[in-house]
């Protein structure tokens, strides 16, 4: 009974750590847009060139190296070694503790050099503002790391979520008392990278009250056990880095970006303040794409353990028909989204950011929410069957890739080039990854019919929603003011995109009732195409 109790409760905490990580996400896409309002496009681009460097290393760190921890943890206490475990603990803080201070020196005495790297000296602010909180990752990453090898997913997605509301709520705040006082928009962006110092330092504030309020002191007598320090060290880099590998393409690309797209615009002649402004507007289409891969990165979480924990069975549901049916879903989903973002995006560009600007640039941005969303769910498989080494290194060539790329098309083509290589770039990773997938498991992701129905989907989609724009813009809202008819516009094309696409796919079952019902909040489509496909 007590088993059962546990399994449950360790159940109800995975899902409350997917909820909360789909809430961080959100947030996370969504404060960009106030934020891009209040700075203009030339202080989200000073943000945006910083922000990758904050976000790898504490991604990497206090969320790849707690998956880690918790897992040695995990395997130690089920072999009976439990009396290692304030060892291991001890070896990881000051391991991740090297690590840390090892990226504050670089980021706070190689701020110069770095901003310097990407062309603009004063950047140096931010990178030290920022930097502080790769300090707050050690004790973050343990605490963090301790409570999810308990199975006490709970606590750590509450902090998760209170981090986040902490982070933004001191971005916004900070950045309008700063623009209304009429200080430099750098001091703007310095403010934004004090509220990821606030966010983190509250989750460590919130976690250490928990574990020490339910801290229990063993009066049991310790026993000396033996810990292979360089295996613990190599486990909790290897894990940590491919556990998170796939949450840090994303942020690699944009780091690519902050070191290559600026210079090279303004190294082909484009003035200093208007390269900033254009590569702020380019920088527009990461929280759309964020948004769009949302579905994709709740997928990708749950399906990890789901593979690894039924790729052995030789009885009942194996791992294949979970894995058919979470590629069919991100494939679905991530093309529903871009296609329904980029027919839709003019309009939804001015609605959020004030202006129409590169709205071209940023149709071919989005289209990398289909690659990003088969990209993390074809991760997320491969690392379920225990394969990650192999996939991490296409993901690094995608990597060199996109800046070789962008080396050669951002001169050429501005910004736009820079959207075009980020597609080809995710391509190449893609098709890498699903060669490499096949060659270990050839199982066939779907059938012609299929892929089929979600084009006619996409089409009439299009067709509609291209339609109904023309007739909103110059006959429904014409006498709206430019920005209102946006809103307007924006808001009643995607519901109607999504509308036409839903029934379409629902009407040619591309997705099977009984399917349906394995999906959260899946039970409403199911009842609905039942609905819809029943004899009349």
């Amino acid at each position: 009974m007590s088993n059962e109790w546990n399994m449950k409760t360790y159940m109800k905490g995975a899902a409350m750590l997917t909820v909360s990580a789909v809430i961080v996400k959100l947030l996370s896409a969504i404060y960009r847009v106030p934020f891009q309002n209040l700075v203009g496009d030339e202080g989200f681009y000073i943000y945006q060139q910083v922000y990758p460097f904050i976000g790898i290393i504490t991604t990497w760190t206090s969320f790849g190296f707690a998956v880690a921890l918790s897992k040695i943890l995990s395997e130690y206490r089920s072999t009976g070694k439990a009396h290692a475990l304030p060892r291991i603990l001890q070896i990881a803080f000051v391991y991740i503790g090297m690590i840390s201070i090892a990226f504050f020196l670089l980021l706070f005495w190689g701020s110069d050099f770095l901003a310097k790297a990407m062309g603009d000296e004063k950047l140096a602010s931010l990178l030290k503002a920022g930097s502080y909180v790769i300090l707050l990752m050690p004790l973050l990453a343990v605490l963090k790391g301790e409570f999810q090898a308990g199975g006490r997913m709970g606590p750590v997605a509450y902090a998760q979520v209170v981090e986040q509301v902490v982070r933004v709520s001191v971005i916004l705040l900070g950045t309008w008392i700063v623009v209304s006082n009429g200080l430099d928009l750098y001091k703007a962006g310095s403010m934004a990278m004090y509220g990821a110092v606030a966010g983190e330092l509250v989750g460590v504030i919130f976690l250490s009250f928990i574990y020490w309020r339910g801290f229990e002191r063993s009066q049991v007598k310790q026993i000396k056990q033996f810990v292979p320090i360089w295996h613990i060290l190599k486990d909790l880099t290897i894990i940590s880095i491919s556990a998170s590998i796939s949450a840090l393409l994303f942020l690699l690309f944009q780091l690519v970006d902050s070191f290559t797209v600026f210079q090279l615009l303004v190294e082909n002649g484009m003035g200093k303040l208007q390269a900033m402004e254009k590569k702020g507007i380019y920088d527009r289409g990461q929280p759309l794409v964020q948004l769009g891969i949302v579905i994709a990165s709740t997928l990708s979480l749950a399906i990890v353990p789901l593979v690894a924990h039924r790729m052995n069975k030789e009885k009942g549901r194996t791992a294949i028909p979970f894995m058919q049916l979470t590629f069919r879903i991100a494939f679905t989903f991530g093309i529903a989204a871009a296609m329904g973002l980029i027919v839709v995006l003019p309009y939804v560009n001015e609605m959020l950011f004030q202006t129409k600007e590169e709205s071209i640039t940023l149709m071919v941005f989005a289209f990398q929410i289909v690659w990003m969303s088969l990209i993390l769910t074809l991760m997320a498989m491969l690392q379920g069957i225990g394969k990650v080494k192999i996939p991490t290194l296409f993901l690094l060539i995608g990597v060199c890739s996109k800046w070789l790329l962008n080396d050669m098309l951002v001169p050429t083509h501005g910004v736009l080039g820079a959207a075009i290589s980020g597609n080809i770039s995710l391509a190449i990773v893609f098709l890498c990854m699903l060669f490499y997938f096949k060659k270990n498991w050839n199982i066939p992701f779907a059938s012609f019919a299929f892929y089929k129905g979600i084009a006619i989907a996409s089409l009439s989609m299009i067709v509609c929603v291209s339609a109904y724009e023309w007739l909103a813009d110059n006959v429904l809202f014409e006498s709206l003011t430019s920005r209102i008819r946006s809103l307007f516009i924006s808001i009643s094309a995607v519901t109607l995109g999504a509308f036409v696409f839903l029934i379409i796919i629902a009407k040619r079952r591309v997705i099977g009732e009984k399917e349906w019902f394995l999906l959260p909040f899946g039970k409403r489509m199911a009842i609905f195409q039942l609905w819809l496909n029943k004899e009349k």
